[in-house]
C-alpha cells in the first residue's frame, strides 16, 4: 500500500463506525461516528498535526458504552471551511454544534494539545452543553504554567505558529518530515506512532488551506490568553491527563485550573506514555474516559 492509500484509509473509522459531515454556518464538519445515538455522547478532539484518524483505534472500545464522535477540527482533513475565528471558545462551538446535530446528547468533551485547550473551552464557555470535560496533554494560554511554557526553549514552536504567513511557506511540502519532529519529540516511545498512522496526519494538512487552519489555532493564543485570564465559576466537572514522558509535574497544571475557577478537578497521570495516548496507551485512555464518564454521571445525579 503506497503512503497515500495509508492514509486515505486510516482517514476512514472502523468498520463498525460511520463517517459523514455536519454542516455548521460556513463550515462541513467531518466526524467519524461509533455507538448508539441513544447512550452518553464522547466527543474527542485531536490536536496539532493530527487528524480524526487519531481515535480511529478506540472507536470500537468506547462505542459499548458511548456514542463516540471524532471530527476533524475545522479546517483540516475532512472538514471544510475557515471558521470566522480561531480562538477556542469559537472552536468549541463549532464543534459541539455539529455534535449536537449529529443526535450527541450528554456530552463528554475530550482533546489533547490543541484539542484539550478547545475541551477547556468547552467547559469554561459552554458548560451547560456538556456534562464533563478531559483535558490531556496541554497547556490552557492563560492559565499558568502558560508565562513559563511560553519562555520554555522546547516550546518555540508556540511563538513561530503564530508568526504570519513563515510557517506556510517553510512547511509546504515539508509537512511530514515537519511533522515527524513533533510525533518523535512528544511520543513517550517514537516507535508506537505508526507509520501509515504519520502518513494519514500529513495527509489531512494537504490543502494548503488546511496548514494555514491549523497555524491558526497558534495565532489565537493571544486573544485565548485574555480570555481564560478572567476568573470565572467554571462547575463543569474537569479532569486533567498527562503522560509522564514529559517530566512534568502535574501540580503547576492544577493550581492554575484552580485559579481560574475550575471548582470540580480532578487529574491522571498516564505511565510510559507521552502526548498521543489514544495511540501510546489505549486501554489507559478508554479506561480513564469510561471512570470520568461514571464520575461526572454521579455528580450529575
Amino acid at each position: 500500500m503506497s503512503p497515500t492509500s495509508a492514509a486515505l484509509a486510516l482517514q476512514q473509522p472502523s468498520p463498525s463506525a460511520k463517517a459523514f459531515a455536519i454542516p455548521v454556518d460556513n463550515l462541513s464538519i467531518a466526524l467519524s461516528v461509533a455507538g448508539d445515538p441513544s447512550r452518553p455522547a464522547l466527543l474527542l478532539l485531536h490536536g496539532w498535526p493530527h487528524s480524526r484518524a487519531l481515535f480511529h483505534g478506540v472507536l470500537d472500545e468506547l462505542s459499548c458504552d458511548f456514542y463516540v464522535l471524532a471530527p476533524d477540527l475545522p479546517g483540516i482533513g475532512d472538514s471544510h471551511g475557515a471558521p470566522a475565528a480561531s480562538d477556542k471558545a469559537t472552536l468549541a462551538h463549532i464543534l459541539l454544534t455539529a455534535a449536537e446535530r449529529a443526535g450527541a446528547k450528554d456530552i463528554i468533551v475530550a482533546g489533547l494539545d490543541i484539542g484539550g485547550m478547545t475541551a477547556f473551552a468547552t467547559a469554561r464557555d459552554h458548560g451547560k452543553r456538556i456534562a464533563g470535560a478531559v483535558v490531556m496533554n496541554t497547556v490552557i494560554p492563560g492559565v499558568e504554567p502558560w508565562k513559563q511554557l511560553i519562555s520554555d526553549p522546547q516550546v518555540w514552536h508556540f511563538a513561530f505558529h503564530a508568526l504570519p504567513d513563515l510557517p506556510e511557506a517553510l512547511v509546504h511540502g515539508r509537512k511530514r518530515l515537519y511533522f515527524d519532529y513533533f510525533h518523535d519529540f512528544l511520543a513517550g516511545n517514537p516507535a508506537r506512532i505508526p507509520r501509515d498512522l504519520r502518513d494519514a496526519f500529513a495527509h489531512a494538512y494537504m490543502r494548503p488551506e488546511a496548514l494555514k487552519a491549523g497555524f491558526a489555532w497558534y495565532r489565537a493564543f493571544e486573544a485565548d490568553a485574555r480570555h481564560n485570564a478572567e476568573r470565572t465559576r467554571i462547575d463543569t466537572p474537569l479532569l486533567y491527563v498527562r503522560g509522564d514522558a514529559g517530566g512534568r509535574s502535574l501540580q503547576p497544571y492544577l493550581d492554575g485550573l484552580k485559579a481560574v475557577g475550575v471548582e470540580n478537578l480532578g487529574s491522571r497521570v498516564v505511565a510510559d506514555c507521552g502526548e498521543l495516548i489514544p495511540v501510546e496507551k489505549p486501554v489507559e485512555f478508554t479506561g480513564l474516559l469510561k471512570d470520568f464518564a461514571a464520575l461526572a454521571a454521579s455528580a450529575a445525579s
